[in-house]
């Protein structure tokens, strides 16, 4: 990883965008960026609590404008799922890091999301998490630079894919 480009992991909720971010950041010695927990330091409440006051058009322009406002040197980044429909925070991200899709079948990021009422997800009224998955598989595909394959794998796999590029 060159010292001043940063790499960004954008995915579905459960694709495992924190813990492999942690890890990879320990990996190559860079600093762990984590978009979610910087709305909620910004706000001082939980991802749900914002969702829920802010709405979704309102959440995405405030997680958008979050990203937008970082601009690190050697770090990994992960971005909430719903990153992506922000076009500006994405161009931003596109310019100063390489951007990973951590894909996931949606079976499986069906079975890790069993917190889906309090875990933060920006769901529009009677969105289902399959729509969701429709809805943004595109998105991430067009910001990507890398598409990672992470189904049937665990975080160390994942990791050393990414490594190995």
């Amino acid at each position: 990883m060159d010292k001043h480009k940063n790499i960004t992991l954008i995915g579905m909720p459960g694709a495992g965008k924190s813990t492999i971010g942690v890890l990879l950041a320990k990996a190559v010695g860079g600093a762990f960026i984590d978009t979610d927990l910087l709305l909620q330091q910004k706000h001082r409440k939980l991802l749900q609590q914002i969702v829920d006051e802010l709405g979704f058009q309102g959440f995405i322009e405030e997680e958008g404008n979050t990203i937008c406002g970082v601009s690190p040197e050697h770090a990994v980044i992960a971005t909430g799922g719903s990153a992506v429909y922000y076009e500006p925070a994405m161009k931003h991200l596109r310019e100063i890091s390489e951007i990973i899709y951590l894909r996931l079948p949606l079976d499986e990021i069906d079975s890790r999301i069993n917190n889906r009422a309090t875990r933060g997800i920006a769901l529009k009224d009677g969105q289902t998490l399959a729509s969701l998955f429709e809805e943004r598989t595109p998105l991430y595909e067009k910001y990507a630079h890398r598409v990672v394959e992470c189904g049937d794998k665990n975080p160390e796999q994942v990791l050393r894919i990414i490594l190995e590029r």
